[in-house]
C-alpha cells in the first residue's frame, strides 16, 4: 500500500463533521433535541442532537460516554440476563442505573431540562454476545427504557404519535402526519420483510440506526447516500444494512453482523498496557499520533488479516462473530448475512492478542497502529467484495462508514483506497462517505419519522440523484389504507427505478 501516493492523490475521504451549535438558537430556534441512549460493548453513550427542521441538518449537542465495563457490580438477589463481548456482566437493573446517569449528565452538561426541552429518546444497544437468541433484543430494550424513566423522562417522548394533536404546537407545521404515517420504515428502508430484522440478526436495529444515521451524516457532505445503499457500522461488534432500489419504499437485502472493534482490542489486548479481558483500543489511542505504514506493518497486518474471516454467513450458524443470526429467517427474508469472525466466535482472538504483544515489545505502538488501521481497512474492503458476490452492491451502491475502527486514525483514506482496488465506481470518494456517531444521527432521523417529520427540500429516502417521494408515499398509502410493502426482487436483480427519489 502506497500511502504517500494516497496522501498525493486528488481524492480525498468524505468525512462529515457538523459545526456546534449555540446554546440561544436551542433555545429559540426550531430545533428538535433527541437523545440516542446507546449500551454498547466498550461504551456507553447519552448523545444530544438537535436537528434544525428547516434544513434537516442534525447537530451534535453533547456527548457523554462512560466505558461499559465500569458498569456496577450485580446486586444479591439480581438476575445477569446479558453479558458485554469481554464478559461484563449486566442486571436489569444496573442497566437502568447506567442509563439513567448517563442521561442525567448529559442534559446537566448541556444546561437542557429532560422534561421540558427533550422532544424525544431512541434507544439501542450492541451487547448481544450472550444472548441466546435474536429476540432476547427486546428485553434489553425495556432495560434502557426503565433506566430513562427513572432519568425522568416522560413515557410519550419514546413513542410514536398517533395524531397531530401529540406533536408539540412548535414542530406541527413540520409533521406530515396527517399525509403519511410511520409504518416501520425509517429513512424510506423496511427491516426484513414480514418481521422487525431482530429475527434474522440480533443487531438490525444498530443496522437500521447506523443506515439512518450515515444518511442523515451525507448531507455535511457532497455524498448522496440514499438508496441503495452499503452501511458499515465497526463499533466492538459489526452491524450495517444493505439496501434495494426500490420505491417508494427501500427493502434489506443484506445485513452485517460479528467482530469490528473487538479485533483491534483483542490485538491491543496483548501489549501489556491495558487489561487483558477488557482493555480496549480507546484506552491507549492518541490521534494525534502518527502511525507507521511500513513494510514491518504490512507485514503484520497480512497476519492478522488471515486469522479474520468475512463470508457470507453459513447456513448451519445460530451465532457469528458472536452474534446470534438465523440464516434460515434470513432467507426466507430474501436478506443476505454477511459476518466477520475470528475462528468460531471470536475463538481466534488470543492469537491476535499474541501478534500484539509481538509487535509492541518489537516495533513499538507507531508499526501497531499502522497495522490496525491497514486491517479495518482491508476488512471494509472484503465485505463490500462479498456484497458484489451476492449481487447486493453494485456500482449505484453508496458505501458508508461508521464507528471507532472505521473511522479513527487514517482509517478512512485507507479504506477509500481499499475500496478503489474492486474499480466499483469511477470516482469512489464520491461514493463513499465517513460519519461520526453514526447511532446518534440515526436516532435522531428515526425519532423525526416516527413524528412523520421531515424535510421535503433535502430528503433522506428515496434513491440517489432522485427526487423527493412523498407523493408517492401518500398515493400508496391511499390505495392500501396503510403504506404497502413492496415486492422483493431476489437480490442479483436491478430494478428500473434508479433516477426516482426519495424523502424520509
Amino acid at each position: 500500500m502506497d500511502f504517500g501516493r494516497l496522501l498525493k492523490s486528488k481524492a480525498k475521504p468524505r468525512v462529515a463533521e457538523s459545526p456546534p451549535v449555540s446554546y440561544l438558537d436551542l433555545k429559540s430556534k426550531s430545533f428538535f433535541i433527541v437523545a440516542s441512549v446507546e449500551v454498547g460493548n466498550t461504551t456507553t453513550k447519552s448523545i444530544l442532537t438537535a436537528t434544525d427542521m428547516d434544513t434537516g441538518k442534525t447537530y451534535i449537542v453533547n456527548k457523554t460516554i462512560k466505558m461499559t465495563r465500569d458498569v456496577r457490580k450485580p446486586k444479591p438477589g439480581e438476575e445477569v440476563f446479558a453479558r458485554t463481548i469481554n464478559s461484563t456482566p449486566l442486571t436489569k437493573e444496573s442497566i437502568a442505573e447506567l442509563v439513567k446517569n448517563a442521561l442525567l449528565e448529559s442534559h446537566e452538561r448541556a444546561r437542557l431540562d429532560i422534561k421540558t426541552d427533550l422532544n424525544f429518546v431512541v434507544r439501542s444497544t450492541g451487547v448481544v454476545a450472550e444472548l441466546d437468541s435474536p429476540d432476547q433484543v427486546g428485553a434489553f430494550i425495556l432495560a434502557l427504557a426503565q433506566g430513562c424513566l427513572m432519568a425522568g423522562v416522560p413515557p410519550r417522548l419514546m413513542t410514536p404519535a398517533m395524531s397531530i394533536y401529540n406533536i408539540p404546537a412548535k414542530f406541527k407545521r413540520y409533521s406530515l402526519i396527517e399525509k403519511v404515517i410511520f409504518n416501520g420504515a425509517v429513512a424510506s428502508v423496511y427491516p426484513p420483510q414480514g418481521s422487525t430484522g431482530v429475527e434474522v440478526v440480533a443487531n438490525e436495529m444498530e443496522g437500521e440506526l447506523a443506515t439512518a444515521g450515515i444518511k442523515e451524516g451525507s448531507k455535511w457532505t457532497d455524498v448522496d447516500f440514499r438508496n441503495p445503499c452499503l452501511c458499515m457500522d465497526f463499533g466492538t461488534t459489526l452491524d450495517g444494512r444493505i439496501t434495494s432500489d426500490e420505491l417508494p419504499y427501500s427493502m434489506t437485502i443484506g445485513n452485517l453482523c460479528g467482530l469490528a472493534g473487538a479485533i483491534p482490542d483483542a490485538v491491543v489486548q496483548g501489549t501489556g498496557l491495558v487489561n487483558k479481558q477488557t482493555g480496549a483500543t480507546l484506552d491507549i489511542f492518541d490521534p494525534k499520533a502518527k502511525a507507521d505504514y511500513g513494510p514491518e506493518a504490512k507485514k503484520y497486518a497480512d497476519r492478522i488479516d488471515a486469522l479474520v474471516s468475512v463470508e457470507k454467513v453459513p447456513s448451519s450458524r445460530d451465532k457469528y462473530g458472536l452474534v446470534p443470526v438465523s440464516p434460515d429467517a434470513a432467507a426466507k427474508n430474501n436478506v443476505v448475512l454477511i459476518g466477520c469472525d475470528v475462528g468460531i466466535n471470536g475463538s481466534d482472538l488470543c492469537k491476535l492478542s499474541g501478534i500484539g504483544g509481538e509487535i509492541y515489545r518489537s516495533k513499538g505502538l507507531k508499526t501497531l497502529f499502522g497495522a490496525l488501521d491497514m486491517v479495518s481497512a482491508r476488512i471494509a474492503r472484503r465485505l463490500v467484495e462479498v456484497g458484489i458476490e451476492e449481487g447486493i452492491v453494485n456500482k449505484k451502491t453508496a458505501l458508508g462508514v461508521t464507528g471507532r475502527a472505521g473511522i479513527s486514525g487514517n482509517k478512512p483514506s485507507l479504506i477509500l483506497e481499499e475500496v478503489g482496488k474492486l474499480n466499483l465506481y469511477d470516482e469512489p470518494d464520491k461514493n463513499v462517505v465517513f460519519v461520526d456517531d453514526g447511532l446518534a444521527r440515526g436516532a435522531a432521523v428515526m425519532a423525526r419519522c416516527m413524528n412523520s417529520m421531515g424535510t421535503p427540500k433535502n430528503p433522506l429516502g428515496g434513491l440517489r440523484s432522485g427526487k423527493c417521494i412523498l407523493g408517492q408515499r401518500m398515493e400508496c398509502e391511499a390505495k392500501k389504507g396503510v403504506a404497502a410493502i413492496p415486492q422483493v426482487a431476489k437480490p442479483k436483480q436491478e430494478t428500473q427505478a434508479y433516477f426516482k427519489g426519495g424523502h424520509f
